[in-house]
């Protein structure tokens, strides 16, 4: 398999420029001929591109995970200082492993990084590009912005470094959660519908110690490791979004331990909040785009249609037209979008998409992150989500 090189880790020069749209683009080391941006800053926080250990050829650096996610977060401290922010004033962070055994070895130096308050996290299992161990992407705030840290009453810490969510101002990020019980720290086991539900209640008792409910999620990603089991989700996910739902990406993933089911992790805003359509029928299980205050989240979306079908390069094209959609019916365009995960079955498919993504943004280039994750619609070659800002 043949992939595209993304030179990501060497630090030659940092650039910054600040576009007409009032986001902010942060550039460390040399211009890259790629279609994302190391960082962008825009409505008051730094979205930080995902970041695979390299060396300015593209090639992997660090014999083990240990190593890679060392090179991995060093990078990303000289994103956010490049960006006036540092990894304590990191909000939200995703990490994505190649192996779920090398879970333990990242904690053991992701710790070392963030010692004291650390951010809510959420870790997956994907296949990454270019053979790396480790990806990891980033929210923050700039340095002495906004930042608190939110634990229900009668929880127990996390056995992990991350807290359960962090808020800033009107928003706040949920980690990842799975089934298990924060008074105890045992695992909840049981069938899809068993282990959602109980990852909805944890998340509805964080929720709750923020003063804020289901009605004030406006983004949400779902990992589930069989897609299978999707409509079993889908069923325990409506009882806590009966109307207006989020938006929402919904991938096939691996998580920590074989026998967890499903990881969901949310995004809320007590912001106003309004739902955006794209001109497709209702969809009960995801809004197409939530518009909260001045930023607005799209759901992941895809372009498999029998007119693109097999071909990833027309389906690339065809999913950023249907995001595009809803970028205008909130009346963004876009060049308002600061952050964005695409999800590939296929990494062999990176170029094509990379190919056709650039015909939409052609500078400016959001902040972006990569990787290999099954989709649930089996005819699906890619799947985009994005998050954008209007000043």
């Amino acid at each position: 398999m043949k992939l595209l090189l993304v030179p990501l880790l060497v630090c030659v020069a940092v650039l910054s420029s600040l576009q007409p749209t009032g986001k902010e683009i942060i550039k460390v080391g040399p211009d890259l001929p790629f279609p994302f941006s190391p960082a962008v800053k825009a409505g008051g926080l730094i979205y930080a591109a995902g970041v695979i250990s390299t060396d300015a050829q593209g090639k992997v650096v660090g014999d083990d995970v240990r190593a890679q996610v060392k090179g991995v977060l060093d990078r990303i401290r000289q994103v956010l200082d490049a960006g006036g922010s540092s990894l304590a004033d990191v909000l939200s962070v995703q990490v994505y492993l190649k192996r779920a055994e090398d879970f333990a070895a990242m904690n053991e130096v992701y710790k070392t990084y963030f010692s004291a308050d650390p951010p809510a996290r959420t870790t997956v299992v994907t296949d990454l590009l270019l053979g790396g161990l480790v990806e990891i992407s980033a929210i923050a705030v700039p340095k002495g912005g906004d930042r608190k840290t939110i634990h229900p009453e009668g929880w127990q810490k996390s056995q992990n470094p991350y807290n359960y969510a962090v808020k800033t101002g009107d928003t706040m990020f949920l980690a990842g959660l799975v089934a298990r019980d924060p008074r105890t720290n045992a695992r909840i086991e049981g069938d899809m519908t068993a282990q959602a539900n109980a990852v909805l209640k944890n998340a509805e008792e964080i929720l709750k110690a923020a003063g804020m409910g289901f009605e004030h999620v406006v983004s949400s990603r779902v990992f589930i490791t069989d897609g299978g089991a999707f409509q079993e989700m889908n069923a325990a996910y409506r009882t806590k979004f009966p109307k207006e739902p989020p938006a929402r990406a919904t991938v096939i993933a691996g998580l920590m331990a074989p026998d967890l089911r499903v990881e969901m992790t949310f995004t809320a805003s007590t912001a106003p909040r309004k739902v955006i359509g794209d001109g497709r029928p209702a969809n009960p299980n995801l809004s197409p785009a939530i518009l909260s205050g001045q930023r607005l989240y799209l759901s992941g979306m895809l372009g498999n249609t029998e007119a693109t079908k097999g071909d990833i390069r027309a389906q690339t094209r065809e999913t950023l037209a249907r995001l595009n959609k809803a970028i205008e019916a909130a009346g963004f365009n876009k060049s308002h979008v600061v952050d964005g995960i695409v999800y590939l079955p296929d990494l062999s498919n990176f170029a094509g998409m990379n190919e056709a993504y650039r015909e939409m943004f052609r500078d400016a280039f959001p902040a972006r992150a990569t990787v290999g994750a099954g989709l649930v619609a089996p005819d699906g070659l890619v799947e985009i989500m994005f998050t954008a800002v209007k000043p």
